[in-house]
């Protein structure tokens, strides 16, 4: 009787199944630029979402809208802006006065506070100016990196890159930009943006983020640049209704 022979250990343990890469591979850079055209053709004339009046109207939207979305910030500043449009009209105001009008908000707490501090640094070193100079802006409460990148490129037209979420999850998962923190990725942006582009890739980002390519499901059906992505798991076909 021959003998029967048992399965080595390798021979027992079940090899998985092929998976897609976990990261997209990067962009070259005329991919990049086709990638950024396709958006632009797809929105000519893009726009921040934010609703302001003037340089300090942006300055306040802005800083508000840390971890909120643009809708509840605009229906926040719709009735403070109507009582303070100007830094010495909020420092009058007062935090006491601001919290009634942005607390369902996020952080609104610290951000009533930041908003009357910032006013008052306005009055003290600019003449109730906003200044078109990044550090002048950064030193100001509340004012960090993103928020001062916005103001100078929609205010002052500057060529800046504003990286939030949305661009941030863009930039790693297109492979237009990948990087570990914000600041990776807003260098990446600024390397591989054309020149004539970089002012508005800002909004096209932005709102491509926000609208199409989601946080949890990208529709990527819906994706004007979707032939010149690198996400290696596409979702070319909406989902089956639920029943």
């Amino acid at each position: 009787m021959s003998e029967i022979k048992k399965p080595s250990p390798s021979s027992r343990i079940a090899k998985p199944a092929a998976r897609p890469p976990r990261k997209a591979r990067v962009m070259s850079r005329a991919q990049a630029e086709t990638f950024l055209r396709a958006l632009a053709a797809a929105n000519p004339a893009p726009e921040t979402e934010l609703h302001f009046r003037d340089a300090y109207t942006l300055l306040v939207a802005v800083a508000l809208s840390a971890q909120t979305t643009d809708v509840a910030v605009n229906k926040a500043t719709a009735t403070l802006f109507a009582a303070a449009a100007t830094p010495a009209a909020m420092v009058a105001l007062g935090v006491e006065g601001v919290a009634p009008h942005i607390r369902r908000i996020g952080l609104w707490q610290g951000k009533a506070r930041n908003v009357v501090a910032l006013s008052q640094l306005l009055l003290d070193r600019h003449g109730g100016e906003v200044p078109n100079d990044r550090a002048a802006l950064e030193a100001l409460p509340g004012v960090g990196r993103k928020t001062a990148n916005v103001v100078l490129n929609v205010a002052f037209g500057q060529e800046t890159m504003a990286v939030d979420t949305h661009i941030f999850r863009l930039g790693n998962r297109t492979g237009l930009a990948p990087g570990k923190t914000p600041r990776q990725v807003e260098d990446g942006l600024v390397r591989r943006c054309p020149p004539d582009m970089l002012r508005d890739a800002h909004h096209w980002l932005i709102l491509h983020g926000r609208y199409i390519c989601k946080a949890r499901a990208p529709e990527c059906w819906r994706c004007p640049a979707v032939a010149h992505c690198n996400h290696p798991a596409k979702l070319l076909a909406p989902p089956p209704p639920q029943r």
